[in-house]
């Protein structure tokens, strides 16, 4: 049997499920619903989790994470991966600080962070696809360098005094509702991200080039530009969860945002996004960051500290690994042909 008829036999066993199945039976689904799952427990067991203070301080809180996310699904569905966000969150925040204290306007301040952060994203794209060095290596070194630079501004002091407008808009809330004001900024990027993602040609250049760069290069995706844009729009988000940052806590420090990145990773990775690259849903990461938010909101609220939290975190993270695997060698071996139906398709 050729390869083009085995695979017809898996594609035709594939949707000879029904439609509710393969669009449920997912990973992305399965979070989705663990998150009712932790919210209707909680709600029920946590005394003053079902608070709209709680909800507002959790949306507020995971608000640096889910925009981050946001790109970070994209890098790695290319098959990178970008450690250096939370460095360069850190680094717009001292931006923007130091460049609010020497007597500039805040916005003048925002913007330059927010160049600030496309240019240290062109920096990790440079080195990565034209220099051609692993995106691994690439991002622990400018974490380094970024959060270097960003310290060495401020030693460790701190910038505190903002613009009163904005750090109550930070934290302001939808009239009428203990929803936060930065869920609307947040909804502008999801649906930016999730048309560029699941809807244009450039999207599927992102797939094409995480399943096999050399085979996107074949069907004319250019790997090099596509893995450059995308380290370019991380840097911008980091850039501009680091504003947010700052706002949020009125405070400018060079230590801003530390192991953020770890936490979006996590949260991407949770949320369904192949480390190998080729495969994702940004409703899968948006569902995981607000899952591995409600735990940690729900466990601290219980008097759980934070090192078990992260416990409780990282092995989420590795049943979900573990599963992802064992899910897709079981789905493998469904859709094989069994040798009756690779006869008949052999004698046909």
């Amino acid at each position: 049997m050729t390869t083009a008829t085995q695979t017809t036999s898996i594609v035709q066993f594939d949707y000879a499920r029904p439609l509710w199945r393969r669009v449920l039976a997912t990973r992305e689904f399965a979070i989705i619903g663990l998150l009712v799952l932790v919210l209707v427990v909680a709600s029920l067991t946590v005394q003053g989790f079902a608070q709209p203070l709680t909800y507002n301080y959790l949306l507020l809180d995971v608000a640096p994470i889910l925009f981050i996310a946001l790109p970070m699904t994209l890098v790695m569905t290319t098959g990178e991966i970008d450690l250096s966000v939370g460095s360069m969150a850190g680094l717009a925040s001292v931006t923007t600080g130091v460049l609010v204290q020497s007597g500039a306007p805040f916005e003048i301040a925002a913007l330059v962070a927010l160049a600030v952060g496309v240019v240290g994203g062109a920096v990790n794209g440079y080195l990565v696809t034209v220099v051609g060095l692993p995106s691994l290596a690439v991002t622990i070194g400018t974490l380094a360098l970024f959060r270097g630079i960003a310290v060495g501004m401020l030693g460790t002091t701190a910038v505190t005094e903002f613009p009163e407008f904005w750090t109550a808009l930070a934290k302001a809330k939808l009239a009428g509702t203990s929803i936060p004001w930065v869920v609307i900024p947040f909804l502008v990027l999801l649906v930016i991200f999730v048309a560029l993602y699941h809807f244009t040609p450039f999207g599927r250049g992102i797939f094409a080039v995480g399943l096999s760069s050399d085979a996107a290069k074949f069907s004319g995706v250019n790997v090099e530009r596509t893995k450059f844009i995308v380290f370019v729009l991380a840097g911008f988000v980091a850039a501009l969860a680091g504003v947010y940052y700052t706002l949020r806590y009125s405070s400018a420090r060079g230590d801003n945002a530390t192991g953020l990145e770890l936490q979006v990773i996590a949260a991407v990775v949770l949320g369904g996004v192949s480390v190998f690259g080729g495969r994702g849903k940004i409703h899968g990461v948006i569902a995981a960051v607000l899952l591995i938010g409600v735990l940690s909101s729900a466990l601290r609220l219980e008097g759980i500290s934070s090192a078990i939290i992260n416990i409780i975190t990282g092995g989420l993270l590795i049943i979900s690994v573990v599963g992802a695997s064992v899910f897709a060698w079981a789905k493998t071996r469904r859709s094989s042909p069994t040798p009756a139906r690779a006869a008949a398709a052999s004698s046909s």
